[in-house]
């Protein structure tokens, strides 16, 4: 077991407070403040190319000059299967017919993953962020040395102790323990293989007692009453998502900060249909479509993902949010609205209370 002192030191932070990189949501400006608040601020450049990433750090820095963390997604890159994309498309064909709009004629590749992207792996080894943090896996061991030899802390997702055990063989400096509560893509190496859906505590308490690297709990922690549980199980820190998307500086939309404060809160689901990975969103009319869909009938990420945004813009277009990513976790109930800074001084005070 790790000391949790040990990790605020490695990342260079005064709270056990980490914002969820959350790629679309979080932006420059609330990881700037979350690290001015002192917390560690973060972003994610998964849905972004290496240009993007640049102008994201550059914003950061003209705001703060303390540990940033850049969020990086390490999925197998797609093969694409004509057959399966253009069923995908018919399925939806009705719900872009309901909006006056027509479905893409085909999909195509949206992203790139960062275990190919040499581009993005330049930036960071140039711009040498603090922090970089994996998700959905582990690149390649050649480009994980470039990066601990540019003096750049890693982390990387865990959802069981199979995974935790893989990071800890590549180096990474600690891991993120992503419970089952966890709102936005579920971490996982191999979206198709079974999931143990450990939830955060235990999953955070197995990896504690196992490894010997710092863990951060992540999923359902909303406040300061759930930091210090995680910290009292051995959590070095505590990443929370959800509980910033309705800060002022979020890139929610309306919809989505609404559909936030309303009873989808209480029903968050866990579903392919939206990306092409199991991701957890508010229970909305895109969830609904994928109540019943087999994981099989969905075109792999983030192929999916391009049918998943059109599908949304088309609805934004007529004043529908219902087709969002509206990723949440489970403890979506407890959102509070207010700057991203006020939230991490909130939490910092919650937790000094009895």
């Amino acid at each position: 077991m790790a000391s949790p002192k040990k990790l605020l030191e490695l990342l260079r932070i005064e709270a056990p407070i980490i914002q969820a990189p959350m790629a679309g949501v979080s932006t420059p400006s609330m990881a700037a403040a979350v690290s001015n608040a002192g917390g560690l601020g973060s972003i994610g450049v998964g849905g972004t190319d290496a240009a993007g990433a640049s102008r994201m750090i550059a914003e950061f820095r003209e705001k703060s000059r303390r540990s940033l963390n850049v969020n990086v997604f390490c999925h197998a890159p797609a093969r694409a299967d004509a057959a399966r994309e253009a069923r995908w498309i018919e399925r939806l064909r009705p719900e872009f017919a309901r909006l006056g709009a027509a479905p893409p004629g085909a999909l195509r590749e949206i992203y790139r993953s960062f275990v190919e992207d040499d581009d993005m792996l330049a930036v960071l080894l140039r711009e040498k962020p603090a922090v970089v943090s994996f998700h959905f896996g582990l690149p390649a061991r050649e480009r994980i040395e470039a990066l601990r030899a540019a003096g750049i802390v890693l982390l990387g997702t865990a959802t069981n102790l199979a995974e935790a055990r893989a990071l800890v063989a590549a180096d990474v400096d600690a891991v993120v323990a992503q419970g089952y509560e966890a709102g936005g893509h579920r971490g996982v190496f191999d979206p198709d293989a079974d999931d143990d859906r450990l939830g955060t505590f235990a999953l955070t308490r197995v990896l504690v007692s196992e490894l010997d690297r710092p863990v951060i709990a992540a999923g359902g922690i909303m406040d300061g009453a759930g930091i210090d549980a995680a910290l009292r199980l051995g959590a070095g820190a505590a990443q929370l998502g959800t509980a910033f998307v309705g800060c002022d500086e979020s890139q929610a939309d309306a919809g989505y900060r609404a559909a936030l404060k309303s009873d989808a809160a209480h029903h968050t689901v866990m579903t392919r249909a939206i990306s092409g990975r199991p991701a957890r969103c508010l229970a909305n009319r895109f969830t609904a479509i994928g109540r019943n869909v087999a994981s099989s009938d969905v075109p792999v990420y983030p192929i999916g993902y391009d049918a998943g945004k059109a599908l949304h813009a088309a609805g934004k277009a007529k004043g529908e949010y219902g087709y969002g990513a509206q990723w949440a976790g489970q403890g979506a109930p407890l959102s509070r609205v207010m700057p991203s800074a006020d939230l991490v001084a909130l939490l910092r005070s919650e937790m000094a209370s009895p």
